[in-house]
This record gives structure tokens, C-alpha cells and sequence, in this order.
């Protein structure tokens, strides 16, 4: 009879979830220029499987771009756009949902092999189920993202863009996490230890700092008080109040955008006290004082970026490093916080 025992760890396992979470930082990265571009309501219709091949003809193109004609996006901002200027857009929006559909085959496929094969850690299986299932939520999501930029807006809810860049970064991070776990195995148990809190909460923090960031893509508050560190000769911004305390929070540019710089700042100072301290305790044991270190470095050259990107008002290939460079700050201080519950 076959044993239903499996191995504590599997390289090839680890290799697959690792492959994963680099589809998906591809698929953050495509998502932002998506944004940034305006591109995101050029494909009106959610065919998570007709909708994989692109226009293949000239009558399919055009009738594409009639049902981009019907919303207020192309109505009130983009009225007179040709056929060509058409198709850069939705060729963005496009690469954004194939991606999404090559993300789930790489996942489905090789989980299934495993399955079979009982190559999946035991103490896994379940987790990697959880991620399939949040990879399928998140399709799901992006559509609702979608949809809300199809009737009465002329871009897509920042809220829903936060959510939805948010699940992004939680399944990446989770790739991340449960590779590490294949790759090397059950932890054996340790000491009670604050910087498995601490490690935590800095990925809490960072994670945190993405999704004020996604605001303030989300209403392009990039575009607005592009001095540093004033906001327009001010150090509080003039039209900081929105529409009661959601719209304050959501959907007001000096608002957001004065959240992320703050929110920027505290995250510097708590990855500088958390690399000193690092060095200076045995509970850090030296692999993850040099995860903590690279957190660090990475964290430091963001700020520099972050604070590049507002004052060059947003360019898209500077937009695109820094989305990025975030997705690399909470991958390595995920790796960081794995690391630091090991003996």
C-alpha cells in the first residue's frame, strides 16, 4: 500500500512556488503601467476564458473599440481617440489579464502533478489549496475593480485598486513564505523570541504602505504637490478634507498623498532602529541579520525613489520601479520574518 507520509521539504516544490511569486511581481509591475496609463477600462467585458485571444481581425478590433466608446472613460477623457491610440491601451490591459491567466495555469498545472505524486509536503497541502483559491479571488476582484469604471467613472474605484493591489501582495508574499518552507523544511522549535513580533510588524508596516501607495495611484495623487518634503510651499496640504472622513481618506489627492509620505517616514525610521538593533542581539541568529540588512538597503533606496517619482510627477518607467522595488522590500522582509523564527 502506498504511504501517505510525505517528505518535511521538496526542492522541486520550492522551485514552483518560487516561479509563482516571480509571475505575479511581473504581474504587479504590469498592473501599475496598466494604471498609469489609463488602460485598465479598455477591455468593458470579463471572458475569463473566450477572452484569452486578443482581436484577430479588423472587424473584431472595431467592435472592441464601440464598446469602449459606450463608457464614460472614452466619453468624457478620451472622446476622438483613433483606432491605433485604441489599441495601445488595451494591448496593456490584455498582457495585464493574460498574465493573470498564465499565473494560474503555472500554479493549477504543477500542483496537480505534485498532488499526485505526493511531493507536497504533508503540512502544505492545505496552505498551497489557500493559495489557489486566493489566486481565483483575485481574479474575481480585479473584475469588480474593473466594473467600477464602467458606468459613472471615468477610472476604476481607488478603494477596489487598493483591494485588489493589496491580495496581490498578500499572495506574494504568501508564495514567498510557503517556498522558503518547502525548500528547507518544518522549523524545529525555538526560544521564545519579540523579533518574530517585531519581523511581523515591520511586514505589517510595509504592507501597509503599499496599499496607501495604491491610493494614491488610484487618484493619481502622484500628479499633485510634486515638491519635497513641502506639499505646494506648505507642510500640510490646502485640500487635505474630502467628502466626510471616507472620502478624506480615499479619494482626497493631498490627503493620500500626505498619509504615504508619513506613513514612508515612520517605516524608515522603524527598519533603521530594527537593522541596529538586529546587529546588536543574539535572537537574530546571522542569515537573518543580513535579510534584515538587504531590508533595509532596499527600504532606503525606495524612500529615494518614492521621493524621485513625486518630484519628476509620476513618469512611467520611474512609477514602475518603484511599484517594483516595494514588492522587493516585502519580499525580502518576508524572508526576513521566516528566517528570524529559526533556530
Amino acid at each position: 500500500m502506498t504511504s501517505f507520509l510525505r517528505s518535511d521539504r521538496s526542492t522541486p516544490v520550492a522551485i514552483w512556488l518560487a516561479i509563482v511569486a516571480a509571475l505575479v511581481l511581473v504581474m504587479v509591475v504590469v498592473g501599475g503601467a496598466t494604471r498609469l496609463t489609463d488602460s485598465g477600462l479598455s477591455i468593458t467585458e470579463w471572458k475569463p476564458v473566450t477572452g484569452a485571444l486578443p482581436p484577430m481581425s479588423d472587424a473584431h478590433w472595431a467592435a472592441e473599440f464601440d464598446k469602449y466608446r459606450q463608457i464614460p472613460q472614452y466619453q468624457m477623457v478620451n472622446r476622438g481617440m483613433s483606432l491605433d491610440e485604441f489599441k495601445v491601451i488595451y494591448w496593456w490591459e490584455w498582457a495585464h489579464r493574460f498574465l493573470g491567466r498564465l499565473v494560474g495555469l503555472v500554479y493549477a498545472l504543477p500542483f496537480a502533478v505534485f498532488l499526485i505524486r505526493k511531493e507536497i509536503p504533508k503540512r502544505l497541502i492545505l496552505r498551497c489549496v489557500a493559495l489557489f483559491a486566493l489566486g481565483g479571488l483575485q481574479g474575481a476582484i480585479g473584475w469588480w475593480m474593473v466594473s467600477s469604471g464602467l458606468s459613472e467613472r471615468v477610472s476604476v474605484a481607488p478603494e477596489r485598486l487598493m483591494v485588489h493591489l493589496g491580495l496581490a501582495f498578500i499572495l506574494f508574499s504568501a508564495l514567498i513564505w510557503t517556498a522558503l518552507d518547502a525548500w528547507r523544511g518544518e522549523a524545529r522549535q525555538s526560544l521564545p523570541s519579540p523579533w518574530s513580533i517585531l519581523a511581523l510588524g515591520l511586514m505589517g508596516l510595509i504592507f501597509l504602505q503599499i496599499l496607501l501607495g495604491a491610493l494614491v495611484a488610484g487618484n493619481d495623487a502622484g500628479q499633485v504637490y510634486n515638491d519635497w518634503p513641502m506639499m505646494n510651499g506648505t507642510l500640510f496640504p490646502r485640500d487635505y478634507g474630502g467628502d466626510g472622513l471616507w472620502g478624506t481618506i480615499a479619494h482626497s489627492q493631498g490627503a493620500v498623498q500626505l498619509h504615504h509620505r508619513l506613513a514612508g517616514y515612520v517605516l524608515t525610521v522603524a527598519v533603521i532602529w530594527m537593522a541596529i538593533s538586529a546587529r546588536r542581539t543574539n535572537y537574530v541568529p546571522p542569515p537573518a541579520k543580513r535579510l534584515m540588512m538587504a531590508t533595509t538597503h532596499a527600504t532606503l533606496l525606495q524612500v529615494v525613489l518614492g521621493i524621485a517619482t513625486l518630484m519628476l510627477v509620476a513618469p512611467l518607467w520611474l512609477s514602475m520601479i518603484h511599484q517594483f522595488l516595494a514588492a522587493v522590500v516585502l519580499g525580502l522582509a518576508t524572508a526576513f520574518a521566516w528566517r528570524v523564527r529559526r533556530v
